[in-house]
């Protein structure tokens, strides 16, 4: 009988682990409902603009300012049950307080794009949306600056260490998907990682090499991504920047919780 249990204990356990192979990505993405399409002019200063992925896969984001007149842009990545487009009213409060223009590029599966969200897929269009900066608004590297979100942040950290921005700033970022998978009650899973991985983010690892300012914000009650996590990914830092803890705040709500705090950390974070 003990045999019996120990081998159907081992054929659950593997069979837990095969189903965290094939639906991992549907965790780690999680895409909103996707809304009507929209006009090209969503707002006043707000832009809808096209572009194609390496593959062909037809993209979008919003340009929310004039990268022409501020002469600097910031490429911002959200969170995985997000939109670009809910993120509008903050980018245009970005280019209020630390005069910047903001690309919110919006990833396939995501807002009627098609396709599904992956690893690879992800870094495709961030890759896309980064050329676009740079080879339709006529940007160079030391006026490109990335940002992201829960997610976000490590789509920007992968991007940051094969493409150099001015500055990378990160809000409630964790130091990688192992860390992440370790949160979950599956015994030994960090020990077959490896095996079962298809999602390879390490914004720690990405961060310790990376020749630019790296930048982070936390809110110290953050219940999703653990704070210890964010404190890590900015010790592990080659160039750092602006660390801003605020203690009110969970994972959405840094900015509420501490506006004058974050806007500081925001223009220090750009800081040339």
């Amino acid at each position: 009988m003990l045999l019996i249990a120990v081998l159907t204990a081992v054929v659950v356990y593997l069979l837990l682990l095969g189903l965290l192979w094939l639906q991992q990505e549907r965790i780690v993405f999680q895409p909103p409902l996707a809304l009507p399409a929209v006009a090209h002019d969503v707002a006043r200063g707000v832009r809808q603009v096209l572009y194609r992925a390496e593959d062909g896969t037809q993209l979008f984001a919003f340009l929310v300012g004039e990268s022409a007149s501020t002469h600097r842009l910031l490429v911002a990545f959200h969170g995985n049950a997000d939109l670009a487009r809910y993120l509008v009213p903050w980018a245009q409060a970005v280019t209020r307080e630390a005069d910047v223009a903001v690309l919110l590029p919006e990833i396939r599966g995501y807002d009627g794009i098609a396709g599904r969200p992956t690893y690879l897929a992800a870094a495709r269009d961030a890759r896309a949306a980064r050329a676009f900066a740079v080879e339709t608004l006529n940007l160079s590297n030391d006026r490109i600056a990335y940002f992201g979100h829960s997610l976000g942040s490590a789509i920007a950290a992968e991007l940051a260490s094969e493409q150099r921005p001015s500055a990378l700033l990160l809000q409630s970022p964790f130091t990688s998907a192992r860390a992440m998978a370790r949160r979950m009650a599956l015994p030994g899973l960090t020990i077959f990682w490896p095996i079962v991985s298809r999602v390879h983010y390490d914004t720690a690892d990405r961060v310790r090499t990376l020749e630019s300012p790296v930048s982070v914000a936390h809110g110290l009650r953050d219940m999703i991504v653990p704070v210890r996590m964010g404190r890590e990914v900015y010790d592990a830092a080659a160039m750092k920047g602006a660390l801003l803890l605020v203690p009110e705040a969970g994972h959405n709500d840094v900015l509420e919780r501490g506006p004058i705090e974050y806007w500081n950390w925001f223009r220090a974070a750009l800081r040339p």
